[in-house]
Protein backbone atom coordinates (compact mmCIF):
# COMPACT_ATOMS: atom_id res chain seq x y z
CA UNK A 1 0.00 0.00 0.00
CA UNK A 2 2.85 2.49 0.86
CA UNK A 3 3.93 1.84 -3.07
CA UNK A 4 1.05 2.78 -4.44
CA UNK A 5 0.89 5.94 -2.22
CA UNK A 6 4.55 6.68 -3.60
CA UNK A 7 3.71 5.80 -6.81
CA UNK A 8 0.32 7.70 -6.86
CA UNK A 9 2.08 11.20 -5.13
CA UNK A 10 4.88 11.11 -7.53
CA UNK A 11 2.47 11.08 -11.08
CA UNK A 12 1.00 13.78 -9.46
CA UNK A 13 3.81 15.88 -8.30
CA UNK A 14 5.22 15.67 -12.02
CA UNK A 15 2.02 16.30 -13.76
CA UNK A 16 1.56 19.41 -11.63
CA UNK A 17 4.94 20.49 -11.82
CA UNK A 18 6.08 19.16 -15.55
CA UNK A 19 3.72 17.74 -17.49
CA UNK A 20 1.24 20.70 -18.41
CA UNK A 21 3.78 23.65 -18.54
CA UNK A 22 3.13 25.61 -22.16
CA UNK A 23 6.87 24.27 -23.21
CA UNK A 24 5.50 20.49 -22.88
CA UNK A 25 2.49 20.86 -24.59
CA UNK A 26 4.01 23.07 -27.58
CA UNK A 27 6.85 20.83 -28.44
CA UNK A 28 4.98 17.40 -27.97
CA UNK A 29 1.91 18.36 -29.82
CA UNK A 30 1.99 21.45 -31.77
CA UNK A 31 5.38 20.38 -33.54
CA UNK A 32 3.51 16.98 -35.30
CA UNK A 33 0.25 18.40 -35.85
CA UNK A 34 1.45 21.31 -37.99
CA UNK A 35 4.14 19.05 -39.24
CA UNK A 36 1.89 16.88 -40.71
CA UNK A 37 -0.76 19.83 -41.54
CA UNK A 38 2.23 20.50 -43.98
CA UNK A 39 2.00 16.95 -46.02
CA UNK A 40 -1.85 17.44 -45.68
CA UNK A 41 -1.96 20.52 -47.41
CA UNK A 42 1.17 19.47 -49.99
CA UNK A 43 -1.01 16.31 -51.07
CA UNK A 44 -4.19 18.32 -51.94
CA UNK A 45 -6.53 15.44 -51.65
CA UNK A 46 -8.99 17.11 -49.55
CA UNK A 47 -10.51 15.11 -46.09
CA UNK A 48 -9.71 12.07 -48.52
CA UNK A 49 -6.46 12.27 -47.05
CA UNK A 50 -6.83 12.60 -43.47
CA UNK A 51 -7.14 8.48 -42.62
CA UNK A 52 -4.02 8.04 -44.79
CA UNK A 53 -2.38 10.23 -42.21
CA UNK A 54 -4.05 9.66 -39.32
CA UNK A 55 -1.67 7.20 -38.26
CA UNK A 56 1.24 8.93 -38.92
CA UNK A 57 -0.05 12.00 -37.01
CA UNK A 58 -0.66 10.28 -33.90
CA UNK A 59 2.63 7.98 -33.82
CA UNK A 60 4.48 11.36 -34.43
CA UNK A 61 2.67 12.83 -31.20
CA UNK A 62 2.96 10.42 -29.24
CA UNK A 63 6.76 10.14 -29.68
CA UNK A 64 7.53 13.94 -29.53
CA UNK A 65 5.44 14.38 -26.80
CA UNK A 66 6.59 11.59 -24.16
CA UNK A 67 10.38 12.10 -25.21
CA UNK A 68 10.31 15.46 -25.06
CA UNK A 69 8.68 15.51 -21.11
CA UNK A 70 11.19 12.70 -19.70
CA UNK A 71 14.02 14.73 -21.10
CA UNK A 72 12.77 17.55 -19.01
CA UNK A 73 11.51 15.44 -15.82
CA UNK A 74 13.89 13.26 -14.98
CA UNK A 75 17.09 15.30 -16.39
CA UNK A 76 15.90 18.51 -14.05
CA UNK A 77 15.66 16.66 -11.04
CA UNK A 78 18.78 15.42 -11.51
CA UNK A 79 20.62 18.07 -12.20
CA UNK A 80 18.73 19.66 -9.69
CA UNK A 81 19.39 16.89 -7.07
CA UNK A 82 15.67 16.40 -5.97
CA UNK A 83 16.23 12.75 -8.00
CA UNK A 84 18.69 11.76 -5.17
CA UNK A 85 15.66 12.17 -2.47
CA UNK A 86 13.19 10.05 -4.50
CA UNK A 87 16.39 7.25 -4.43
CA UNK A 88 16.15 7.78 -0.74
CA UNK A 89 12.61 6.66 -0.62
CA UNK A 90 11.76 3.21 0.45
CA UNK A 91 10.25 1.83 -2.18
CA UNK A 92 11.53 -0.27 -5.41
CA UNK A 93 13.80 1.86 -8.08
CA UNK A 94 11.29 0.10 -10.70
CA UNK A 95 8.44 1.40 -8.95
CA UNK A 96 9.61 4.66 -8.42
CA UNK A 97 10.95 4.82 -12.58
CA UNK A 98 7.55 3.45 -13.48
CA UNK A 99 5.93 6.18 -11.25
CA UNK A 100 8.19 9.14 -12.76
CA UNK A 101 7.12 7.70 -16.43
CA UNK A 102 3.91 6.85 -15.65
CA UNK A 103 2.70 10.76 -16.22
CA UNK A 104 4.80 10.57 -19.95
CA UNK A 105 3.20 7.85 -20.70
CA UNK A 106 -0.75 8.67 -19.76
CA UNK A 107 0.03 12.56 -21.59
CA UNK A 108 1.78 10.80 -24.74
CA UNK A 109 -1.56 8.85 -24.45
CA UNK A 110 -3.43 12.30 -24.78
CA UNK A 111 -1.66 13.84 -27.20
CA UNK A 112 -2.56 10.88 -29.38
CA UNK A 113 -6.46 11.78 -28.73
CA UNK A 114 -6.29 15.45 -29.89
CA UNK A 115 -5.40 14.17 -34.22
CA UNK A 116 -8.21 11.57 -33.92
CA UNK A 117 -10.82 13.70 -32.39
CA UNK A 118 -10.04 16.25 -34.94
CA UNK A 119 -10.29 13.10 -37.53
CA UNK A 120 -13.38 11.84 -36.41
CA UNK A 121 -14.80 15.86 -36.58
CA UNK A 122 -13.80 15.97 -40.51
CA UNK A 123 -14.40 12.14 -42.13
CA UNK A 124 -15.70 9.20 -41.18
CA UNK A 125 -13.80 6.81 -38.92
CA UNK A 126 -16.09 3.70 -38.16
CA UNK A 127 -13.94 1.66 -40.20
CA UNK A 128 -11.29 1.79 -37.57
CA UNK A 129 -10.43 -1.26 -35.59
CA UNK A 130 -10.42 0.15 -32.25
CA UNK A 131 -9.62 -3.36 -30.72
CA UNK A 132 -6.43 -2.88 -32.34
CA UNK A 133 -5.62 1.03 -32.32
CA UNK A 134 -5.98 1.70 -28.53
CA UNK A 135 -3.44 -1.04 -27.93
CA UNK A 136 -1.40 0.30 -30.31
CA UNK A 137 -1.40 4.20 -29.05
CA UNK A 138 -0.99 2.50 -25.70
CA UNK A 139 2.32 0.52 -26.57
CA UNK A 140 3.52 3.64 -28.60
CA UNK A 141 3.41 5.35 -25.49
CA UNK A 142 5.46 2.92 -23.33
CA UNK A 143 7.58 2.41 -25.65
CA UNK A 144 8.84 5.70 -26.73
CA UNK A 145 8.51 7.00 -23.17
CA UNK A 146 10.75 4.20 -22.22
CA UNK A 147 13.47 5.51 -25.18
CA UNK A 148 12.80 9.02 -23.29
CA UNK A 149 13.95 7.46 -20.38
CA UNK A 150 17.30 5.83 -21.84
CA UNK A 151 18.26 9.21 -23.21
CA UNK A 152 17.83 10.95 -19.86
CA UNK A 153 19.45 8.64 -17.74
CA UNK A 154 22.12 8.81 -20.36
CA UNK A 155 22.60 12.61 -20.06
CA UNK A 156 23.57 15.56 -17.81
CA UNK A 157 21.53 18.33 -18.89
CA UNK A 158 17.93 18.85 -20.23
CA UNK A 159 19.24 20.34 -23.62
CA UNK A 160 21.79 17.54 -24.36
CA UNK A 161 18.76 15.47 -24.23
CA UNK A 162 16.60 17.00 -26.22
CA UNK A 163 19.45 16.80 -29.17
CA UNK A 164 20.30 13.49 -27.95
CA UNK A 165 16.52 12.80 -28.34
CA UNK A 166 16.22 14.08 -31.91
CA UNK A 167 19.20 11.55 -32.83
CA UNK A 168 16.70 8.88 -32.71
CA UNK A 169 13.34 10.70 -34.01
CA UNK A 170 14.00 11.99 -36.72
CA UNK A 171 15.29 8.99 -38.34
CA UNK A 172 12.10 7.59 -36.63
CA UNK A 173 9.72 9.39 -38.56
CA UNK A 174 11.61 8.93 -41.96
CA UNK A 175 12.45 5.41 -41.52
CA UNK A 176 9.43 3.83 -39.60
CA UNK A 177 6.37 4.06 -41.95
CA UNK A 178 4.76 6.83 -40.34
CA UNK A 179 4.50 8.50 -43.71
CA UNK A 180 6.68 6.98 -46.50
CA UNK A 181 5.97 3.14 -46.83
CA UNK A 182 9.09 0.82 -45.92
CA UNK A 183 9.11 -1.16 -48.86
CA UNK A 184 9.48 2.17 -50.82
CA UNK A 185 12.78 2.99 -48.96
CA UNK A 186 16.59 2.12 -50.24
CA UNK A 187 17.62 -1.57 -49.40
CA UNK A 188 20.43 -0.43 -46.90
CA UNK A 189 18.07 1.70 -44.85
CA UNK A 190 15.33 -1.14 -44.39
CA UNK A 191 16.70 -3.46 -41.86
CA UNK A 192 17.48 -0.30 -40.38
CA UNK A 193 13.80 0.75 -39.89
CA UNK A 194 13.19 -2.97 -38.50
CA UNK A 195 15.71 -1.40 -35.66
CA UNK A 196 13.16 1.17 -34.08
CA UNK A 197 10.12 0.32 -31.82
CA UNK A 198 7.39 2.70 -33.50
CA UNK A 199 7.95 0.64 -36.75
CA UNK A 200 5.79 -1.80 -35.03
CA UNK A 201 3.41 0.46 -33.69
CA UNK A 202 2.62 2.32 -36.86
CA UNK A 203 1.99 -0.98 -38.34
CA UNK A 204 -0.57 -1.45 -35.76
CA UNK A 205 -1.74 1.77 -36.18
CA UNK A 206 -1.89 1.29 -40.15
CA UNK A 207 -3.38 -1.99 -39.85
CA UNK A 208 -6.52 -0.40 -37.70
CA UNK A 209 -7.33 1.94 -39.78
CA UNK A 210 -6.57 0.54 -43.10
CA UNK A 211 -6.83 -2.85 -42.79
CA UNK A 212 -3.36 -3.66 -44.00
CA UNK A 213 -0.02 -4.64 -42.14
CA UNK A 214 3.65 -5.18 -43.46
CA UNK A 215 3.66 -8.17 -40.71
CA UNK A 216 1.68 -10.11 -38.07
CA UNK A 217 -0.47 -8.49 -35.27
CA UNK A 218 0.88 -10.72 -32.95
CA UNK A 219 4.56 -10.36 -33.99
CA UNK A 220 3.84 -6.40 -34.11
CA UNK A 221 2.92 -6.32 -30.45
CA UNK A 222 5.61 -8.78 -29.32
CA UNK A 223 8.15 -6.97 -30.36
CA UNK A 224 6.62 -3.77 -28.79
CA UNK A 225 6.65 -5.44 -25.48
CA UNK A 226 10.17 -6.86 -25.89
CA UNK A 227 10.98 -2.96 -26.58
CA UNK A 228 9.53 -1.82 -24.07
CA UNK A 229 10.90 -4.63 -21.17
CA UNK A 230 14.45 -3.62 -22.55
CA UNK A 231 14.44 -0.24 -22.50
CA UNK A 232 12.91 -0.42 -18.81
CA UNK A 233 15.59 -2.97 -17.75
CA UNK A 234 18.31 -1.00 -19.79
CA UNK A 235 17.67 2.21 -17.88
CA UNK A 236 17.42 0.73 -14.64
CA UNK A 237 20.94 -0.81 -15.38
CA UNK A 238 21.86 2.57 -15.94
CA UNK A 239 20.70 4.30 -13.02
CA UNK A 240 22.27 2.02 -10.33
CA UNK A 241 25.13 2.37 -12.68
CA UNK A 242 25.86 5.79 -12.78
CA UNK A 243 23.45 7.36 -9.83
CA UNK A 244 23.37 4.89 -7.15
CA UNK A 245 26.84 3.30 -7.45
Amino acid sequence: MKTWIAFWNILVKDMKTYYLKPPNISWGLIFPLAWTGMFFIKSGNGLGDIPHLLPGLVAVSILFGTTSMLAVTVTFEKKNRSFERLLLAPIPLSALMLAKTSGAILMGSVNALVPVVIAAILTDLSQVAWGIFIPAVFLIAVSSTFLGLFIAVAVSEVFEAQTFSNFFRFPMMFLCGLFFPIAKLPLLLKPLAFAFPITYGTDLLHGAVHGHHIMAFSFDLGMLVIFCLGLFILSLYNIKKKWIA
